[in-house]
């Protein structure tokens, strides 16, 4: 997608926002999430582009980093190069609160400090929002995806040293 591209998409994005969607942004590796709280203005859990107080830490399986807080922060300088999308798919699954309760929950957060990719990132913080259901989808498929990895694994290593011990079977067998 071109630059000029990029802009008109998420110039329509901007203009289509309500009050308590989702947002995700498109990082490659991972999406950044945050709540459109209105005026121009949405909340965000993470600084990705880090802290400017060292003060602020996440954790990594019990490793700080100097990250982590909720904050309001302008659409435009966050959305940099990201594909923005308004991400509110979990509706028919789940009943969102209503805009004003969303926009009220993400408030009750700003100035909160801590962040966890595993159970406490931008994505649980979007959906506890919107739903009261801390739970972030890239979290998940990466579990999955750990676990078919290491189930496609073990039975690679199963297949191989069932072929192997029969191999050995038959080597003794001819003498």
């Amino acid at each position: 997608m071109s630059s000029l591209e990029l802009k008109r998409h998420n110039q329509t994005v901007f203009d289509n926002l309500e009050p308590g969607d989702r947002l995700q942004f498109e990082r490659g590796l991972y999406d950044h999430w945050a709540v459109y709280i209105g005026n121009s203005q949405f909340l965000k859990c993470v600084d990705d582009q880090g802290a400017s107080d060292q003060n602020y830490s996440f954790a990594i399986s019990g490793v700080e980093f100097g990250k982590g807080i909720v904050r309001i922060d302008k659409f435009w300088p966050v959305a940099g190069e990201s594909k923005v999308h308004i991400n509110n798919s979990k509706d028919t699954k789940i009943k969102p609160y209503e805009p004003h309760r969303i926009v009220q929950r993400a408030l009750s957060r700003v100035g909160e400090v801590g962040y966890n990719i595993f159970y406490k990132n931008c994505e649980h913080f979007a959906s506890w929002c919107r739903y009261d259901k801390e739970e972030s989808d890239q979290v998940d498929g990466f579990w999955t995806a750990l676990a078919v990895g290491g189930g496609v694994a073990l039975a690679g290593l199963v297949v191989w040293l069932g072929s192997g011990g029969e191999k050995q079977r038959k080597r003794q067998s001819e003498y």
